[in-house]
């Protein structure tokens, strides 16, 4: 894992380092719940990765995949991918399923 803000450097998070990122980051937390297979969540990863060009100083964008961590999809209740879940000062705030355009994610970080 590799947090580097002020360009595009969308964070792929572990069991070992989730909890960790999400309760020090500076700024809130995306995290895209997503699979290689999942066609849906290829879509929606241009748009995540275009909100990380243009906030990242207000938004740590990161992805866990689920086929991987599994036990973590399981911890937050992921039962449908895409799943996006912000979380804020290491607390879940907001979740929304299903592929969203960049309006919805972006009304999720307000």
């Amino acid at each position: 894992m590799h947090i580097h803000r002020g360009g595009i450097v969308i964070v792929n998070l572990s069991n070992k380092d989730f909890d960790t990122v999400i309760k020090t980051s500076p700024v809130p937390v995306l995290v895209d719940f997503w699979a290689e297979w999942c066609g849906p969540c290829k879509a929606i990863a241009p748009i995540l990765k275009d909100i990380d060009a243009e906030h990242s100083d207000s938004v740590l964008i990161a992805k866990v995949d689920i086929d991987q961590y599994g036990d973590l999809a399981q911890k937050y209740n992921v039962m449908t991918i895409p799943t996006l879940i912000l979380f804020s000062n290491g607390e879940m705030v907001k979740k929304e399923v299903g592929a969203k355009g960049k309006t919805q994610i972006l009304a999720m970080l307000d």
